[in-house]
């Protein structure tokens, strides 16, 4: 199952471009056994004065078809991280071909994107910058795999 990892805005080099690739490319190493990834990050324009309908309809350009969307969004479900990487297996199993995780510009993602997506992750009540959710993402995508392959980065 390939991952997309579509995000409204532009990230320049930085430790925060280094953490999301250096987790992305472990992904990637893990996940392979495993029917995971690759994985990749898709941005998307965030032009000013466009707003969240806007950023809306250039992340549905971004989406791969049949895509399942899940969105970043305080309003989503809490997870471990054993129950978000049971739940990438599941999707896996089931057949899914690509996945798509949405985050999105400064005022979040627009409600009609929101009401189309399959699934809504929250990484808690807290609202965290975009660049943050970015890596936060990434590393627990790798912890996920990381899990299903019964490797020793994640201790509970």
């Amino acid at each position: 199952m390939r991952v997309h990892v579509i995000a409204v805005g532009r990230l320049r080099a930085g430790p925060e471009k280094t953490l999301i690739d250096d987790y992305l490319q472990r992904f990637d190493r893990t996940g392979r056994a495993l029917g995971l990834g690759p994985a990749r990050v898709v941005e998307v324009d965030d032009r000013k004065g466009g707003g969240m309908a806007t950023e809306a309809d250039a992340i549905r350009r971004a989406l791969p078809d049949g895509a399942l969307i899940g969105v970043l969004d305080e309003r989503g479900k809490t997870e471990t991280s054993p129950q978000f990487a049971d739940r990438l297996a599941r999707w896996r199993d089931d057949g899914r071909r690509d996945l798509a995780l949405v985050i999105g510009g400064a005022d979040g993602i627009d409600p009609s994107l929101r009401a189309e997506a399959d699934y809504a992750l929250s990484f808690g009540k807290m609202v965290w910058p975009h660049m943050l959710v970015r890596v936060m993402v990434s590393e627990q995508l790798y912890r996920a795999a990381s899990i299903l392959s019964g490797g020793p980065y994640h201790r509970a």
